[in-house]
């Protein structure tokens, strides 16, 4: 059965786009700093790193942190709505000589794109932040769906707080609520002058 969405909800769809379009025909996307933030490094490289796998990340933009996991030895795919972005990103994976699935699409339909997983971690650089709420429910099932059990999603998110729009942003308590079989086992606040989180999750190894 088709998905019926309301004029609103389609509304919010089309600016989302669009928005992010334009920060990418400006070439300022402020998510997108072209390095790699030291949470994910502690995840591949720190004292607890996680033994590398197979990885996807959600609203990859310019491919920056999709390279450095293929670099450490990872299998990546990656996602991004904006066909600037997933061209950059695809140039990107040429130059490091690594090798990075790169595909423009919904990260809240994964079905369309042809990504069965399954994924040992997931990694998200404030694309879940931005998406309307309506499709929210369907990221959260898309990346359960295709989570390896006792896969981790690491998280970067803004808080409501730091938003005009109030149905932007994420919290722990949102999370916990559309992520059945998974855990928030941290929430560490971001250093940005506006609220931030670094998100991780884990998804029940019995799940």
């Amino acid at each position: 059965m088709s998905e019926i969405r309301t004029a609103e909800q389609l509304d919010q769809e089309a600016a989302v786009r669009r928005e992010l379009e334009d920060f990418y025909r400006d070439g300022k996307p402020p998510w997108d700093w072209g390095i790699t933030p030291p949470e994910l490094i502690a995840v591949v490289e720190g004292a607890d790193a996680v033994r590398p796998g197979s990885a996807l990340e959600l609203g990859c933009g310019t491919g920056t942190n999709a390279v450095y996991l293929a670099g450490h030895g990872w299998r990546v795919d990656a996602v991004d709505l904006v066909e600037r972005a997933v061209l950059q990103a695809r140039e990107k994976v040429v130059t490091a000589k690594v090798d990075v699935n790169v595909l423009c699409g919904d990260a809240t339909r994964l079905d369309e794109i042809g990504l069965p997983g399954p994924y040992d971690l997931f990694f998200d650089l404030s694309c879940y932040c931005g998406i309307p709420p309506h499709r929210r429910d369907d990221y959260a099932a898309g990346l359960t769906s295709r989570a390896a059990p006792g896969a981790r999603l690491l998280m970067f998110g803004y808080g409501p707080e730091a938003f005009d729009d109030p149905i932007s942003g994420v919290t722990a308590d949102e999370l916990r609520s559309r992520f059945t079989g998974w855990s928030v086992t941290d929430v560490t606040p971001g250093t940005n002058p506006v609220p931030t989180f670094w998100f991780t999750l884990r998804r029940e190894a019995s799940a």
